[in-house]
């Protein structure tokens, strides 16, 4: 690590920060703090929707998957693109119904209250697990930096750090800063992957690409195996992907709040879609990182070049195999793209806790000034409250970008199981709802649990979660539905404490 490198980093933090403040814009209200006024062109909310939902995952999780075993991760990605489009066309119409500033709005909308809230709820305890998770993915490149120095600071140090500099420029600027942050982080950490391809093709050619396809890394489509199980199959990847991003991109404030900063419902619709093909794309890109850093390291495993974490291999090329400078850069690309997605994750959070819980708990309507106090106060105590988690599932060995979509998937199917309970079941109530959706984030909790802590076995893939949790949801809710009348009308007008006048 050269002095050169710590330069460009800090620099590059600093301006960062300095962007999102600029183009933050005055705050005024909660549709300024929380949807940025509902201005934002499309194709920015696009690349916003794709670097929050990879971001530092993307960068250092994804070439591990092709590092160590294959490009089959793609599969899972042309699973999001369908995901996406039947999002677009069932789900985004109805959120645009009545200007929502919370996708939970349409459950409070369709059942009452308190299914808003047990939503809500649980999507800020969800969310919190898994962004501690992104987290702690971001200290890990970090963590490496400072061992090469020889300052050996503690993963809860470097998580305080990047918690209390990510609280500052969200705390101010919201949403619309976290949006333009988002763009210029992408490009970034996108561009570091392809420079990270011709580096190693430079220095050996591209030999490394042969020797991965004679090896079987290429295989894109898996179709044996147990399609239950088997994490990496074609059809769990398909099916399973396309629910997941049914869930992530139709029921999760973290995207849909993104989505309602459009100007229009069919800016949204293209946003979200085109989304699914730059996520495509992207994977490629960081699968095909894998692959040359495999060929670069002699194929050699993470343990044999004494690595404690898989995670680890993409952050010592960067330290290693870069020039000066260019480490440095791709290094803080890495950072900063982790603090545009944990502040987007503060942001979907503190938004959900006005809206979904303190509004529709009091008992007279918040005000804009109320409710923007309210929001920024819940920001800075979000950003505290990534520590623990972060700190809980930083000794966990298995990859990092399945462990945060693993801890995701508990709830999603849930979530999305509400939403497609309250458009197909007509006569379905808030008893119904309620109950279907908590044996369902139940069930799931089942079997990650298991997994993770008990047994050590697969008994269902992480990619089913959200698909079973949809079906324990309709089953048990349209079972409840069935022990009384008919409701009169399967819609409810919205209120104030639901949308915004």
């Amino acid at each position: 690590m050269h002095t050169i490198d710590l330069l460009v980093i800090v620099a590059y933090l600093a301006a960062t920060a300095w962007l999102g403040l600029r183009l933050s814009g005055r705050q005024k209200g909660l549709t300024d703090y929380f949807l940025g006024g509902r201005d934002l062109p499309w194709w920015a909310v696009s690349l916003s929707v794709v670097a929050t939902e990879t971001s530092a995952l993307t960068v250092i999780g994804i070439p591990v998957m092709s590092y160590v075993g294959d490009v089959s991760y793609l599969q899972l990605g042309l699973g999001y693109i369908l995901g996406r489009i039947v999002v677009a066309l069932v789900m985004l119409p109805r959120y645009y119904d009545g200007e929502m500033v919370t996708a939970y709005a349409y459950l409070g909308k369709r059942f009452g209250r308190s299914t808003q809230t047990t939503a809500g709820v649980t999507f800020l305890f969800t969310r919190l697990l898994a962004d501690g998770i992104r987290v702690l993915a971001a200290a890990i490149p970090v963590k490496i930096i400072l061992d090469g120095m020889g300052l050996h600071a503690s993963y809860f140090v470097i998580i305080v750090v990047l918690a209390v500099v990510t609280i500052l420029y969200t705390f101010i600027g919201g949403i619309t800063a976290v949006v333009w942050v988002d763009v210029a982080q992408m490009c970034l950490y996108v561009a570091g992957g392809l420079l990270t391809i011709i580096v190693v093709a430079s220095t050996d050619g591209f030999g490394w690409l042969t020797d991965a396809a004679e090896a079987g890394k290429t295989r894109m489509f898996v179709l044996e195996g147990n399609p239950i199980s088997a994490s990496n199959g074609l059809i769990p990847s398909l099916i399973g992907g396309a629910v997941f991003a049914m869930a992530s991109h139709g029921s999760d404030q973290l995207v849909v709040q993104r989505l309602l900063t459009c100007r229009t419902r069919l800016e949204a619709q293209k946003a979200l879609i085109w989304s699914g093909v730059l996520v495509f794309v992207q994977f490629a890109i960081f699968l095909l990182v894998g692959l040359a850093l495999w060929g670069y390291y002699d194929q050699a495993t993470p343990a044999d070049l004494a690595l404690t974490r898989d995670d680890e291999i993409f952050p010592r090329f960067i330290l290693e195999g870069l020039p000066a400078g260019i480490s440095g850069l791709l290094l803080a690309g890495i950072l900063a793209a982790a603090m545009s997605t944990l502040s987007s994750s503060l942001s979907a959070l503190s938004s959900s806790t006005v809206t979904d819980v303190i509004g529709r708990l009091r008992r007279t309507p918040l005000s804009d000034e109320q409710g923007l106090r309210y929001g920024r106060w819940a920001t800075i105590g979000w950003g505290l409250a990534f520590i623990a988690p972060a700190m809980f599932f930083r000794s966990d060995e298995g990859n990092i970008v399945v462990l945060a979509l693993g801890v995701a998937g508990i709830t999603y199917g849930g979530l999305l199981g509400a939403f497609l309970f309250g458009i197909i079941n007509t006569r379905a109530g808030a008893r119904d709802a309620n109950v279907a959706f908590v044996l369902a984030v139940a069930v799931n909790a089942f079997f990650f649990v298991m997994e993770k802590y008990v047994t050590g076995e697969v008994w269902v893939a992480w990619q089913w979660y959200p698909l079973m949790g949809v079906l324990v949801t309709l089953a048990v809710g349209g079972l409840l539905s069935l022990t009384h009348p008919p409701r009169p009308s399967a819609e409810v007008p919205v209120t104030a404490e639901g949308s915004v006048r």
